[in-house]
């Protein structure tokens, strides 16, 4: 099967699309950008195959006629089995790691009872997992990094604890080891992990067990179809540094103004919020850019500056949102620069201001710099079209609709779940069309 591949590099996450022949998207996939942005290309574009592969399993269930009715169960469980099954593997290459970190020096005399305490940890974890991947399960997070982190931590401090050793120590070996092994390509076979999480999903739902036999030879029969990359294009903010030559890149600016007419074919304006940069662009009917504008010299109001904003008010980036959505009377922010940003949310803590208050105020005067942005570019035409990782951000939506609204009257609004694959998804129809066109993977550096 032919397959076709957009790589967005962002500051802070690396996204990757896989479009089929037709333009379907066929699979997604996510990563955190890395100071090695080779890998974190790499990650991304197998999180996306892995993606893929779902997408034919529930292709190939339909059309044979299987599990009806509960294939959609079928498939949740089959994604949360895969899963574990990845977070186990990626496990054991972190406790091999850690042991391999551990030098002695001054702690020599201790190095046994290290090992045990590591692997006492590890064993904790393990048994945890199947929980953290159970129906209704939540996690803040879907990367290794995140996971395994804050569950390590806990654990780490309690055993070291008992066993008389220094919590630092067990810490040093994670903090020394774990990008080594988020970097490192997985050891075991996609497809032998495939075939075991159907294993676990067959033996612990009956629901499934009458048709197991037939479930399993569809499963097989797609796990056999192979994925081809025809062709593969890269994007984002840290294109330039992407493993592959120039002919094999595009700006983002061309395949964000694309991929918003692949979501939304009416678009005529987009905006995208990303980690460092703010975008607004002007699309005509085939989406192609006739006009656009961006921040310029800094990432004041963008989602590294959000960031910034939770780091100083000791909260998760996913809740300033809600926290901002709870306000009555939000403040009157007149700067989005990062700079100051603390000193200035310090002095209005002090002097009593609420926090929703303050963070109301903050996505208010972020949304108001962006449309400034979108002005220079021609303004807010419909269709408009939110893209980027702020998208997500339920208070930055809420505010953008009133000063779309305030500004240029009644506008549709499109705001797709996945938005943040907005330049990916337009780098993977250049990658197709540039195929169509005779070019081959040959060409890449």
């Amino acid at each position: 099967m032919q397959t076709f591949v957009g790589v967005d590099l962002g500051s802070t996450t690396t996204k990757a699309v896989v479009l089929d022949e037709s333009s379907q998207v066929i699979g997604r996939g996510i990563t955190n950008s890395r100071s090695n942005y080779g890998t974190a290309a790499r990650v991304a574009g197998e999180e996306a195959s892995v993606d893929g592969r779902f997408t034919l399993f529930r292709r190939a269930l339909t059309e044979a006629g299987e599990l009806r009715g509960h294939l959609g169960d079928f498939m949740s469980a089959l994604e949360r089995a895969f899963r574990l099954e990845q977070f186990l593997e990626q496990l054991d290459d972190l406790e091999r790691t850690c042991e391999s970190q551990f030098k002695g020096g001054r702690f020599a005399a201790l190095e046994n009872n290290v090992r045990q305490a590591l692997a006492e940890v590890c064993r904790r974890l393990r048994a945890e997992a199947p929980e953290m991947y159970a129906p209704g399960a939540k996690r803040k997070s879907d990367f290794f990094r995140d996971i395994a982190g804050s569950r390590y931590h806990v654990h780490a401090e309690t055993i070291a604890r008992e066993a008389r050793l220094p919590y630092e120590l067990l810490l040093n070996l994670y903090d020394k080891s774990i990008i080594e092994v988020e970097n490192r390509p997985p050891a075991g076979r996609l497809s032998d992990k495939f075939r075991r999480a159907l294993g676990r999903v067959l033996a612990a739902d009956a629901t499934f067990g009458s048709e197991a036999a037939d479930v399993q030879h569809t499963i097989e029969q797609s796990l056999g179809l192979g994925l081809e990359e025809g062709y593969l294009i890269g994007t984002g903010y840290g294109r330039v540094t992407l493993p592959f030559s120039k002919e094999h890149i595009r700006s983002e600016i061309l395949c964000h103004g694309l991929g918003a007419h692949m979501m939304y074919p009416q678009t005529r304006t987009v905006l995208d919020i990303g980690g460092q940069d703010t975008k607004g662009i002007q699309v005509d009917a085939s989406g192609i850019v006739t006009n656009f504008q961006m921040n310029d010299r800094c990432a004041a109001g963008c989602g590294r500056y959000l960031g910034y904003i939770a780091d100083e008010m000791n909260m998760g980036l996913h809740e300033l949102g809600p926290l901002a959505m709870k306000s009555e009377r939000p403040a009157r922010i007149n700067s989005t620069c990062t700079v100051f940003a603390g000193a200035e949310l310090r002095d209005r803590l002090s002097l009593g201001e609420k926090r929703e208050d303050i963070l109301a105020g903050l996505h208010r005067a972020i949304i108001l710099r962006a449309i400034s942005i979108i002005s220079r570019s021609g303004g807010v035409t419909d269709e408009f079209t939110f893209t980027g990782g702020v998208a997500k951000n339920e208070a930055a939506v809420r505010e953008l609709r009133k000063v779309v609204r305030e500004n240029y009257g009644d506008v549709t609004i499109n705001i797709n779940p996945d938005s943040i694959y907005t330049g990916a998804l337009g780098a993977a129809e250049f990658a197709r069309r540039a195929f169509e066109g005779g070019a081959r993977p040959e060409a890449a550096a």
